[in-house]
């Protein structure tokens, strides 16, 4: 059986805040029906998953919504069915991505306790955070986060920083950057707001792939000069491990997108977070095996939707590296997924600038760990006077060949 995690959403869509660019807000329960995993059906989940065959290591993503508001109780229970079911010499990880409101002195000593990681949603200084990230009441909630993330570091929980950059912190990259630093937040990973219409025009607080590009090219040329070896910030691991060893550690840059289960509250499955939708309804946990899920239809063919790109992705030199990206980018307009990613000029932008530092990079780390081979990523070269694979239409040489040699 292939190796698959899981990403669980045990309180769905609900969440104690209102952030305005929020994807989920369509979908939160209406009326008293307050979403809730049972302890039966997390039993279930845990025991069934641990059953399979993950080469002993299995993993538990937590997401929401907001996952924090099931309580400490429920994370006990988590606990204590991983230990019941888990194979003798298993090793077992757990996740949870929260905005950290509510975060307790208890909370954060079980998670510590049992080596939780969590990823925190941080979008840079208060004016930054608090233009989208707001209460129910409207009420800020930079404050409310930062107390949570001290009772984080109190008790030596390990933590990531999470960043959706929108309109409003898009042109902002060096001072978004510089505040994490300076309060020695050292792991990083910034997520481009893409959310369409109904009529497939963007959102207001949405990015432009040319947005996009332009911030990841100066959020690398500050991180460059002095962090290589002091900040993780997880795209550019990515891309370095695959100059590396060719392996992928980010579902957008594969191929195909049958990586991981989403189970819902009430154990309904499905193969993508962006795509919890009734016609990608796989099954139930309570009455699906996961080999039955896994070898569901819907779900291959979800996954192998990935590789039906553009056809002009295959004249692209980056094509390696998204492979058509995240399909939920390349949907707007068109109701196709053969559509180009809404990112793809970003994209284009940012690996022509930076390519050839995160190879100088990459073989730095081979000469100093002694590593013989690397993976025969093949770089495009451009001549001087050729236009700009960016699709600026400038000519290579006043656009971003600029930056290759900075």
């Amino acid at each position: 059986m292939k190796p698959f995690s899981l990403l669980i959403k045990p309180a769905s869509a609900d969440c104690n805040l209102r952030c305005d660019y929020c994807f989920y807000i369509d979908h939160l329960e209406k009326g008293n029906n307050i979403p809730r995993m049972t302890v039966e059906t997390l039993e279930i989940m845990i025991k069934n998953y641990m059953s399979t065959d993950q080469n002993k290591e299995f993993s538990f993503g937590w997401q929401g919504g907001e996952p924090t508001l099931m309580g400490l109780d429920f994370f006990k229970k988590v606990v204590e069915f991983q230990l019941k079911y888990a194979p003798p010499g298993s090793s077992i990880s757990n996740g949870i991505q929260t905005n950290a409101t509510m975060i307790t002195e208890e909370l954060a000593k079980f998670f510590e306790e049992y080596k939780f990681l969590l990823g925190v949603s941080l979008d840079g200084p208060e004016g930054l955070h608090d233009y989208y990230r707001k209460t129910i009441g409207k009420k800020p909630t930079h404050a409310l986060v930062m107390r949570g993330i001290e009772h984080l570091k109190q008790y030596g929980v390990e933590f990531n920083i999470l960043t959706l950059i929108n309109k409003q912190t898009v042109k902002k990259a060096k001072e978004i950057y510089q505040y994490f630093r300076d309060h020695e937040f050292l792991f990083h990973q910034y997520i481009p707001c893409v959310e369409f219409n109904v009529d497939g025009t963007l959102k207001p607080f949405s990015i432009t792939g040319e947005e996009w590009g332009i911030f990841l090219s100066e959020l690398f040329d500050k991180w460059v000069k002095e962090d290589v070896k002091k900040v993780s910030i997880r795209l550019f691991d990515s891309i370095m491990q695959y100059l590396i060893s060719g392996d992928y550690n980010v579902c957008y840059m594969q191929d195909n997108c049958a990586q991981y289960f989403v189970v819902e509250h009430d154990g309904s499955v499905y193969p993508c977070d962006f795509f919890v939708q009734d016609n990608l309804l796989l099954g139930n946990i309570n009455n699906s095996s996961w080999e039955e899920l896994l070898n569901s239809h819907t779900y291959h063919n979800f996954g192998n939707q990935k590789s039906d790109w553009n056809k002009v992705c295959s004249l692209c030199p980056y094509l390696g590296l998204c492979h058509g990206d995240c399909q939920k980018f390349r949907y707007g307009m068109s109701s196709s997924g053969k559509q180009l990613s809404n990112l793809c000029q970003g994209w284009k932008i940012f690996y022509t600038r930076t390519l050839p530092r995160f190879k100088y990079i990459v073989d730095n780390f081979k000469k100093e760990n002694k590593i013989s081979e690397v993976y025969p990523f093949k770089f495009p070269k451009f001549g001087r006077n050729e236009l700009c694979p960016c699709a600026s239409g400038k000519k290579f040489k006043s656009c971003c060949g600029n930056f290759r040699s900075n």
